[in-house]
């Protein structure tokens, strides 16, 4: 059975943020420090994409690996034995779901999307950053 009370993991699962998470600002900060300009939960775009390089029609996610299913095989067996692992199972492959379909919607508006793990965010912010500046280079060349 689990080792933690209803109490405790009501309480664990209220401190987990859907903005402004430690990946983000990270992202942010360098994209800052290289001079970028950004909106931050874009709500006008589907998804409201966590970073948003609006002059460039770039739409950004910072996407958590428990919660956006990465490696998301093994996980998913993993959960599967897990105690609330229908639960689980179920809710993050809807969010994988979920995601396709913002990506599809945002991509037939125009955008560009990209999509980064949080630990490529907190391990090689600078490769990450690299990324954006590429697609935002083909951007200007395509003429967007």
């Amino acid at each position: 059975m689990d080792n933690i009370t209803k109490e405790q993991r009501h309480k664990n699962m209220k401190n987990i943020r859907s903005k402004d998470t430690e990946i983000e600002v990270i992202l942010r900060k360098a994209l800052w420090h290289k001079g970028y300009r950004y909106r931050n939960n874009y709500k006008e775009l589907p998804g409201s994409p966590d970073i948003v390089l609006t002059k460039y029609k770039i739409a950004i996610f910072c996407d958590g690996e428990f919660f956006h299913g990465n490696n998301w095989e093994v996980l998913k067996l993993r959960l599967e034995k897990s105690v609330h692992g229908e639960y689980w199972t179920k809710k993050i492959a809807r969010n994988i779901e979920r995601d396709h379909e913002v990506d599809k919607r945002l991509l037939f508006e125009g955008w560009t999307v990209i999509r980064f793990w949080g630990n490529a965010i907190k391990k090689n912010t600078s490769e990450c950053v690299k990324v954006i500046e590429e697609v935002i280079f083909d951007n200007v060349l395509e003429g967007i």
